[in-house]
């Protein structure tokens, strides 16, 4: 795993009216031209002591910078400071191995390697790695060394995308050797 860009803010009385605030801003973001290709991934609201803890996950086709989930929690900051509930925002990229959550993940990410992890066993394992190779009927495929893995979706516990820093280098390497030669 990376370092995964994150910005917190901490602000300061409690109430539903701040997590429908939160709801509200995070609806209106797309709206906003320079927010316009954010996608949320995951967000979150929960009772964290005396304040409540806000999370939301983000990406964007090409990732996500630090100076953008500051730039998204400066806009959220404006909306929530209306509210007098004490609070604490982050805004995190969803990573180099980002959480597949949506049906519509598993197309947008065909042809990657991914873990599934499922509630039950299938194959004898819970725990499985491979090629995302889509979505048939209500099964996730995974094309793994030995053939096709179909996993119910109902069975999926967790599914991320898989980053391998060494096929990256390759890519690297590949990429410089390339334009040496251009």
């Amino acid at each position: 795993m990376g370092c995964v860009p994150r910005f917190v803010v901490v602000k300061g009385s409690f109430g539903l009216g701040l997590v429908e605030t939160f709801e509200h801003a995070l609806a209106s973001l797309p709206a906003e031209r320079e927010f316009a290709d954010i996608e949320v991934v995951a967000q979150r609201a929960r009772r964290q002591g005396r304040t409540f803890a806000l999370t939301l996950i983000v990406d964007r086709p090409n990732g996500i910078d630090l100076e953008t989930c500051e730039r998204i929690a400066r806009h959220l900051n404006a909306e929530l400071d209306r509210e007098t509930d004490p609070y604490t925002l982050e805004v995190e990229s969803a990573g180099l191995d980002r959480p597949l959550l949506h049906p519509a993940d598993y197309q947008r990410f065909l042809g990657k390697p991914i873990r599934v992890v499922t509630s039950l066993a299938v194959g004898g394992a819970k725990t499985h790695r491979g090629t995302l190779a889509g979505v048939r009927g209500t099964a996730v495929v995974v094309q793994q060394p030995s053939g096709e893995l179909p996993l119910p979706i109902e069975m999926i516990k967790s599914a991320n995308l898989e980053f391998d820093p060494r096929a990256d280098l390759k890519r690297e390497k590949r990429e410089r050797k390339e334009r040496r030669c251009l």
